[in-house]
């Protein structure tokens, strides 16, 4: 079965490069002093057919489960649905399951991220955008070629098919 994917024109070489590296850590340095520590969801989300959806950015390198920051004023639940809706028009079908806490010392010394299980709807395709490259549900047998290592170990957990980490 061939997956449901939105592609955009952008090159195929997927490295940061030094432009955005350096947003990147821009912008921890400023959640260092606007966060005491730093919140981020992300969710394996499963639709009918228990494909999963992935996310491509265009400020980072691989396929990714969606997901973004926690807000000040803000759940996490609430931040979860805002992220799925931006970033691939997904519809919770139920409530999300929390599955994880994990710590992602990769990041910073305070990022910490909460992972979630939830069936979902995609109410729209989701076009491609200065943020999302492109996007689609995929068989957990046949993940896109730059599915990032994080990715893979995630859904081995939660398949059952790996030891739960508490490392990101």
């Amino acid at each position: 079965m061939t997956p449901a994917v939105n592609r955009a024109d952008t090159p195929s070489d997927e490295r940061l490069g030094w432009p955005g590296k350096f947003l990147v850590r821009l912008l921890h340095v400023y959640f260092a002093f606007s966060r005491g520590m730093t919140l981020g969801v992300r969710a394996a989300c499963y639709d009918g057919e228990g494909r999963v959806f992935l996310v491509r950015h265009t400020y980072v390198p691989g396929w990714h489960l969606p997901g973004g920051g926690v807000e000040r004023g803000e759940t996490a639940i609430e931040a979860l649905a805002k992220e799925l809706r931006e970033e691939g028009n997904l519809e919770m079908l139920g409530a999300p399951s929390l599955f994880q806490v994990y710590f992602n010392g990769r990041i910073s010394g305070r990022d910490h991220v909460l992972l979630y299980r939830v069936r979902v709807q995609q109410t729209a395709p989701r076009s491609a955008d200065r943020e999302i490259a492109e996007c689609g549900f995929f068989d957990l047998a046949s993940l896109p070629e730059g599915a990032t290592e994080a990715t893979r170990r995630r859904l081995a957990e939660l398949s059952g098919e790996a030891a739960m980490s508490h490392h990101w």
